[in-house]
């Protein structure tokens, strides 16, 4: 199942919304919607990349003149344009486009943003006009690692730690951007029950066809076995974040 299709699936089932999951994280040396808003000047247009349901960009509408958030999952774009209505955000708009062709002038976009989502980097660069932006958080290939060795497999399971880094950085300085940024943090992860975890898992691809292998509940209760704390199920948050500048 590609991507598009696997998040249109989980979005039929939840609606899109993870606010039901308690989790807390501990040591994350940024919050990425923040950290665009910090760097972006007053009156700034803002592009979002790989929205989702819009609630992270929404939270810092405020600090922008106007918001594009795009997605390729029509779902998602639906979700998104709810949670904009229920906000009553009148300088968001939410659309469904491909980040590979992005449907918008030269030099549009002051600042364009992209979290947990692949980008075009020869796009962003021609939608970003001179002196503008471009922020993406990506996670990296040890994100989870303690459960994608409790399992198995997953997500980037084995692969060298660094390498989307790399790649990203390397499509950036195709795309001729002037100067790049690069920031990471492996932050500590707690999920306050086993129906949290559970959650994350059913609704995310980390470990690749969850509950479909008869050996996955034994590993999983294993793994909360293993790892509750005080705090909560521990695993760890691996992200890097990179800036761009044209």
């Amino acid at each position: 199942m590609d991507e598009g299709a696997f998040y249109d699936q989980i979005g039929a089932v939840n609606g899109w919304d993870f606010s039901r999951m308690e989790c807390s994280v501990e040591g994350a040396a940024w919050d990425f919607y923040s950290e665009a808003a910090e760097r972006s000047a007053a009156g700034s247009v803002l592009l979002d990349i790989g929205t989702g349901g819009g609630e992270q960009v929404l939270s810092t509408a405020d600090r922008f003149a106007f918001i594009v958030g795009i997605d390729s999952s029509g779902p998602m774009v639906e979700t998104a344009n709810a949670n904009r209505q229920r906000v009553a955000r009148e300088n968001v708009c939410f659309l469904q486009m491909e980040a590979e062709r992005l449907e918008f002038p030269t030099a549009f976009f002051d600042t364009v943003t992209s979290r947990h989502c692949p980008f075009n980097a020869h796009e962003v660069a021609r939608v970003l006009r001179p002196g503008g932006i471009f922020l993406t958080q990506q996670v990296g290939e040890t994100d989870k690692a303690n459960l994608k060795t409790a399992f198995g497999r997953g997500q980037a399971f084995g692969e060298r730690d660094g390498s989307l880094l790399t790649q990203c950085r390397r499509e950036m300085e195709a795309a001729a951007f002037d100067r790049i940024e690069c920031f990471e943090y492996d932050a500590q992860e707690y999920y306050r029950r086993p129906e949290d975890l559970l959650f994350l898992l059913r609704h995310t691809p980390i470990i690749p066809d969850f509950g479909q292998y008869p050996e996955d509940r034994e590993a999983f209760n294993r793994f909360i076995r293993k790892n509750r704390t005080p705090k909560g199920i521990r695993t760890n948050s691996r992200r890097f974040l990179l800036i761009a500048h044209k």
